[in-house]
């Protein structure tokens, strides 16, 4: 199944992982373990439409579908990405106490990641493949040629022209940057902190009934079954089928 579509594309970087890494297997081990919690930290702030597409080692690549929708809904996923920052910051801060007796390089060095964010807007080829949706496109290959620039900095978010304009983001706020694309030319981008983005968030009484049984799911999905859930007559068997839906 192949199809077109117009999406909002998302890429997370995590700084640092390069100096984080290093050729003892220990510390190679920790890295990968600390890599994969910050990336969950993220993906846990994600919510429909914002899926994963795939995870591209110390980098994630999301996607939402926003045909016909106006600056609203990107603007909803921009908040999620602005909620990513603090979400990271903090598990950062976790890991760093937490393995703070461990004398390997990557867990003395956790505090030194960060997070960087690439975002764009166009049309996209979308196609099943198996149980996978495979993005392609010239709006694809950018965003990732995005990841390699000229700025300054460790930790903030990068957007395309068009990004920014679908999403109706208030120039004054945002800093102007001009980048010489390696075989796409010259693009005008804008840059922000993630504080810079919009707070808005989607709420399950603006969401359809789709998405709530995505977000009910998600909320409620290690919810542990009491050994009474088949009896109609628990008080927190009813409870309990009430919130996994």
């Amino acid at each position: 199944m192949v199809r077109i579509c117009h999406a909002l594309l998302i890429v997370v970087d995590i700084s640092g992982y390069t100096r984080f890494i290093t050729e003892r297997s220990l510390t190679l081990e920790h890295a990968e373990q600390v890599i994969s919690d910050l990336i969950n930290t993220i993906l846990d702030k994600t919510r429909h439409p914002l899926v994963l597409n795939k995870l591209e080692g110390d980098a994630a690549l999301m996607f939402a579908e926003i045909d016909g929708s106006g600056p609203q809904a990107a603007r909803e996923i921009l908040g999620q990405v602005r909620s990513f920052f603090p979400a990271f910051r903090q598990r950062v801060a976790e890991l760093s106490q937490q393995r703070q007796n461990c004398s390997c390089d990557a867990c003395r060095n956790i505090t030194a990641l960060s997070l960087k964010a690439f975002v764009h807007t166009g049309e996209i080829l979308l196609k099943k493949i198996r149980q996978f949706d495979e993005v392609a496109g010239e709006p694809v290959i950018l965003l990732h040629r995005l990841m390699k620039n000229s700025v300054v900095g460790s930790e903030y978010v990068l957007l395309s022209d068009a990004a920014m304009r679908g999403a109706a983001l208030d120039p004054l706020v945002l800093r102007s940057h001009v980048e010489e694309v390696e075989g796409m030319g010259s693009h005008q981008l804008w840059l922000a902190s993630s504080d810079a983005l919009p707070s808005t968030l989607p709420t399950l009484e603006s969401a359809s009934k789709a998405q709530g049984e995505v977000i009910r799911t998600t909320l409620f999905r290690n919810l542990p079954e009491p050994a009474d859930a088949g009896s109609s007559s628990s008080f927190m068997a009813r409870l309990w089928k009430s919130l996994r839906g």
